[in-house]
């Protein structure tokens, strides 16, 4: 793990998909192991450069990821007091 991850959230839909697929859920857990080892997954080259500074510099960072053609983002504040998974439309 590159940094704290802080409280772990996540919206109501993530949370809904959760508790009727256990293969997504399984996924989602995936894409976290990924991203707590600095995987930043589908974002582009530019904010997967814009995490790296915020490692070192303490700003938000961003994951991207498709599960089963359903995209999720993995997002910890800057404070790192609280990761979320959502949905990129409830952002």
């Amino acid at each position: 793990m590159r940094f704290q991850p802080g409280q772990l959230v996540m919206t109501a839909g993530v949370y809904a998909r959760i508790q009727q697929d256990a293969e997504f859920e399984r996924q989602v857990l995936a894409a976290y192991r990924r991203y707590l080892d600095g995987d930043w997954g589908e974002v582009d080259e530019e904010d997967a450069k814009e995490n790296e500074r915020s490692l070192k510099h303490g700003f938000r960072l961003l994951g991207a990821y498709t599960i089963n053609d359903t995209k999720i983002w993995i997002i910890t504040e800057a404070d790192r007091s609280q990761t979320t998974f959502l949905f990129p439309e409830e952002y």
